[in-house]
C-alpha cells in the first residue's frame, strides 16, 4: 500500500496539474505548484475523500485547511488524523 506522501503527491499531481518531480514535502501549493484558490478546495475535498474510510470520515475544517501550506503540512496533518503509512 502507498504512503501517506505517495498518496498526496498523486492527488496534487492529478489535482493541479503538475509533474510528480515538482511534488516534494517542502512544495508549497500556492506558490511552487501554482495553484488558486478554487484548486485548494478542490485538493482539500479530494484528500478528505482519499483518507476517508466507512469507520472514520477525514474532514478537513476551513479553519485547518488555511494552515495547510506545504505537501508536508497535509501529510502531517492526515498522520495526525490516524491515518497510517
Amino acid at each position: 500500500m502507498a504512503t501517506v506522501l505517495e498518496r498526496v503527491k498523486k492527488i496534487a499531481v492529478e489535482q493541479l496539474s503538475v509533474e510528480e518531480k515538482d511534488v516534494i514535502p517542502e512544495s508549497k501549493f500556492t506558490e511552487d505548484l501554482g495553484a488558486d484558490s478554487l484548486d485548494l478546495v478542490e485538493l482539500i475535498m479530494a484528500l478528505e475523500e482519499e483518507f476517508s474510510t466507512p469507520e472514520a470520515k477525514l474532514e478537513i475544517p476551513d479553519e485547518e485547511a488555511e494552515k495547510l501550506l506545504t505537501v508536508k503540512d497535509v501529510v502531517d496533518y492526515v498522520k495526525a488524523k490516524g491515518v497510517k503509512d
